[in-house]
């Protein structure tokens, strides 16, 4: 069993993934800036999962020290604060970056991407925590999705890092999750392509006016002709 602490866990996107992840057996650690916001987090999960014992509260930098695996589920502005907090209990550990550099995050709109110097978020992480293994995660499935627990996720979930190791860890513990196929997109630098699909699946759910528009790869297990 992997203990899987969620950076940020009290916000829709965090807490859906923390009860996924609960839900299919894992350990779970709700991590948020103050210790208040993660019990509430976690009260509210026994409501909907049942007085489960493998999900627990802490602040954002025990729950990184206590994790085998970190997910970041921030916003943008918050990323570097948060994970200059953790720095110490990440290091060694995958970290799977789900954040998004949305111009929703200084005002804008959420349909348009943040252009940023490192190239991407996730490579924005990998640069303030070297020591790191972080794997660019989740930008692809919607938020509804994560918390409409009685269903499997239809969507894939397209990752990208520079270690090998650490995305082969990840990728049966992702797959955990009903639904869920992780598509291995190479190193991190792609997550510059990753991370721009999320504001195109929002402007096409927009234009549909639903809330589960994801994605899938196909054709990969055909092979070459």
């Amino acid at each position: 069993m992997t203990t899987i602490g969620v950076i940020g866990g009290t916000g829709g996107q965090g807490f859906g993934i923390a009860l996924r992840f609960a839900q299919v057996g894992e350990n779970v650690i709700i991590g948020s800036r103050t210790i208040d916001k993660a019990l509430a987090a976690v009260e509210k999960a026994k409501e909907l999962l049942g007085d489960i014992p493998n999900i627990q509260a802490a602040t954002n930098p025990e729950a990184a020290k206590a994790a085998d695996v970190l997910v970041l589920t921030v916003p943008l502005a918050a990323q570097r604060d948060i994970l200059l907090s953790i720095k110490e209990g990440a290091a060694g550990k995958p970290l799977l970056d789900a954040t998004g550099p949305l111009e929703s995050c200084i005002g804008g709109s959420a349909t348009r991407y943040i252009d940023l110097p490192e190239g991407s978020a996730a490579e924005r992480s990998q640069s303030i925590l070297p020591d790191a293994k972080v794997i660019c995660a989740f930008n692809t499935i919607s938020q509804s999705w994560w918390l409409q627990l009685d269903e499997p996720i239809d969507c894939d979930c397209l990752i990208s890092g520079n270690d090998e190791d650490a995305k082969a860890f990840v990728t049966p513990l992702i797959e955990k999750i009903p639904g869920i196929k992780v598509v291995d997109c190479g190193k991190l630098e792609r997550a510059r392509i990753i991370e721009k699909i999320t504001p195109l699946l929002i402007g096409l759910n927009i234009k549909n006016k639903c809330q589960f528009g994801g994605i899938r790869i196909t054709g990969l297990d055909k092979g070459r002709a």
